[in-house]
């Protein structure tokens, strides 16, 4: 299995610009959760009920995976649409364009460099977007993990 993700050509660049956002919108950024989001946690419910049984945000592993089979060695990350530039929800603010372009285009470049750390680790990294349905995100899911559990 290979790691499931979305190219996105918007060009690629490892610097930000120098000009952040605002102060106050940086620390509204800093507000955000990064873990327990609404979408994982539906996510996380529905595969538990399904009976699968996993670690949450394993440290230790690149990219800290929202969800990890380290058994079999899946490692699914929820995407957010804006922050992993979704090719149907991503928008691009108007304000300080550039810099979030540069930004959001990193987020994507990390990713996939994660995924690559962990593949060289032996993982198979999945992806799931926010906005996908909990039911069908955990099907997927389930399907890779009984499949990677009988090839190991």
């Amino acid at each position: 299995m290979q790691a499931q993700h979305v190219s996105v050509a918007l060009g690629s660049t490892t610097r930000r610009p120098a000009s952040p956002p605002l102060p106050a919108a940086s620390r509204q950024l800093r507000r955000m959760p990064r873990e327990r989001t609404g979408p994982e946690m539906r996510l996380r419910r529905e595969l538990h009920r399904r009976g699968l049984r996993f670690r949450v945000n394993l440290s230790g592993l690149p990219g800290r995976p929202d969800i990890a089979f380290t058994k079999i060695r899946l490692a699914v990350f929820v995407d957010g649409c804006f922050w992993h530039l979704c090719p149907t929800h991503a928008t691009m603010p108007k304000n300080n364009a550039d810099w979030w372009r540069a930004k959001l285009v990193r987020n994507v470049e990390r990713d996939r460099e994660k995924d690559q750390l962990l593949a060289g680790l032996g993982w198979v990294t999945m992806h799931v977007w926010e906005h996908e349905d909990a039911d069908e995100a955990a099907t997927r899911v389930e399907s890779a993990a009984r499949a990677l559990g009988r090839a190991g």
